[in-house]
């Protein structure tokens, strides 16, 4: 709307100034070189703009013509530019879906129209990559350091690249560079999880403040980060400073009261120190948080030198905390056995070993109840049930970091040197889901063993899958004797007795281990026959359910 004012004002003020110029008319005389030209002012004026118009326009063909050469080359260069552009987003689009032919073909293309330009560098790094050609790829790394936009992106092309063959030095070193030059969340987390791979916790400590500082990480992170820190400082320092560990872990403790190797610490260092008082003060707060075998261990220990009923009483008060708690349970029914209150710790473990729709005893509950059993009664066959049920219930809870299954925390992950990696969870179950029986039969001439009892059957080694995937069916071989020969025909060899067909090709039966005796009961190997081979068990057990163990023999 502006702007048609303004065109219209300016229309009006050309006509009131041609209007001026008619009303007051005059004339123009021009004398040169003997010619004399006379006009009226209109004329002359409307004649001097033609002129100037036809100047110009001499003047733009005239330079059009002197910048031909000029305009072509940037007309190839232009041209140049978009195909090396247009090669780019080939190549970008080649080494996302994973064509290395393609994307090598563009990157080519790419350098040779665009040079060195940043894009093209690293759509030749990631073409290197998406080959295996590590060389290469740290090639085109090396090359981003020499310019000042690429340089950050080329640290990380390195470090990434020290990281994947095992340079842990130089993968710092990397991320080091980069963490000076800019803040950048990658490389601050890779220079803590270095100090923290070398257990340099001090040295991550003052990371994990520069992170705060410039704003890496937010500030729940950071007060985790500075717990973990300061107990994995507490508990390196507590033997020879105990005074300064407990301080330290105390701080811990108030950054992060869910922390359960700070509360333990914390308890043991006021135990150590004699303050039972604050000793069961915090392991109590710890349990009400949640229930931790740790913790448990901690509260009952806090007093050394108490006698096994005095133990036994201090797991019941810490238990009434959380009553029904499977770790209470556990808690109270393991220092009852310590104090040899047998009807006792059975009665407290009655819950979690019964049997109920869709539950089944952990490992630790089974490995309890045998060692009641044991201590009671000593090796009957309720131990060896309790055993084989152990060596096929889910487990229990561990501090898993990446995988990697541990009985005891600790601050970083040995894997990757990850600050704060360990969690309480359940590590997953895997179970074989099938099972088939091919029975041989045992000719005269097959190597005498020691009779079998009916459970104990040898397992062939098969993969164990995962519950989701297709079950995988193995093969039990039962090895039973054969009736002997009739005495007319003994004279005369019979055949070996053929195997049942099976869906896999049956193979030669192999002799099954089979329990010792007692040493004053074993009987005398014949002379004559070899002694048999000890086939090994593949079933997640170090020996047979029923097998003494090696200790045995």
């Amino acid at each position: 709307m502006i702007r048609v004012l303004f065109y219209l004002v300016v229309l009006a003020a050309l006509a009131m100034g041609l209007a001026w110029m008619a009303e007051r008319p005059g004339d123009i005389v021009l004398t040169w070189q003997g010619y004399r030209i006379e006009t009226s002012l209109l004329v002359g004026i409307g004649a001097l703009l033609a002129f100037t118009v036809a100047a110009m326009i001499l003047w733009s063909v005239l330079r059009f013509v002197f910048r031909i050469p000029s305009l072509m080359y940037l007309w190839k260069r232009a041209r140049r530019r978009q195909r090396g552009y247009d090669a780019l987003a080939r190549g970008m689009v080649a080494a996302g879906a994973g064509d290395v032919r393609a994307a090598g073909k563009a990157a080519r293309e790419a350098e040779k129209h665009l040079g060195e330009q940043p894009l093209s560098l690293l759509l030749k790094a990631q073409v290197a990559q998406l080959g295996g050609d590590r060389d290469a790829a740290e090639r085109a790394f090396h090359q981003m350091l020499e310019r000042p936009d690429t340089r950050v992106l080329g640290l990380r092309g390195l470090h990434i690249e020290a990281r994947r063959r095992g340079d842990q030095d130089a993968a710092y070193n990397f991320a080091s560079q980069a963490h000076d030059i800019a803040p950048l969340p990658w490389a601050g987390q890779a220079v803590l999880e270095h100090h923290s791979g070398q257990e340099n916790w001090r040295k991550a400590l003052e990371t994990v403040e520069s992170n705060v500082k410039r704003k890496l990480i937010d500030r729940d992170t950071a007060r985790r980060q500075r717990a973990v820190l300061q107990t994995a400082i507490a508990g390196e320092i507590a033997e020879r400073d105990p005074v300064e560990a407990l301080s330290i872990a105390r701080e811990a403790l108030k950054l992060a009261p869910e922390l359960v190797p700070a509360s333990v610490l914390v308890g043991r260092l006021y135990s150590r120190r004699g303050d039972l008082r604050k000793a069961t003060r915090t392991l109590e707060a710890a349990w009400r948080l949640a229930p931790h075998p740790d913790v448990g261990r901690a509260y009952v220990d806090v007093r050394p030198g108490d006698s096994a009923n005095d133990r036994l009483k201090r797991a019941q008060t810490l238990a009434r905390f959380s009553p029904e708690h499977p770790e209470s349970r556990l808690l109270v029914s393991r220092a009852a056995l310590e104090a040899r209150d047998f009807q006792k710790a059975r009665d407290t473990m009655r819950p979690l070993i019964e049997d109920r729709p869709g539950y089944r005893p952990t490992v630790r509950a089974c490995l309890l109840m045998a060692d009641i059993e044991e201590t009671e009664n000593g090796a009957t066959g309720q131990l060896r049930e309790w055993l084989s049920r152990a060596a096929r219930a889910p487990r229990d809870a561990a501090w898993i970091a990446e995988g990697f299954i541990s009985d005891t925390w600790a601050p970083a992950s040995p894997v990757t040197g990850k600050l704060d990696a360990f969690v309480w969870q359940t590590p997953p179950e895997r179970t074989l889901q099938q099972a088939s029986i091919t029975v041989a039969p045992v000719t005269p001439d097959a190597p005498r063993i020691a009779p079998l009892p009916p459970e104990v059957v040898a397992l062939e080694p098969e993969p164990v899958v995962e519950p989701e995937e297709k079950p995988v069916e193995a093969r039990v071989e039962v090895l039973v004797p054969a009736a002997p020969p009739e005495p007319a025909r003994a004279k005369e060899p019979e055949p070996a007795a053929a195997v049942e067909p099976a869906s896999p090709p049956a193979r030669e039966p192999q002799p099954v281990p089979a329990p010792l005796p007692a040493p004053d009961t074993q009987p005398a190997p014949a002379p004559d026959v070899p002694a048999p081979v000890r086939k090994p068990v593949v079933d997640g057990l170090a020996h047979l359910p029923d097998d003494p163990g090696p200790r045995a023999r």
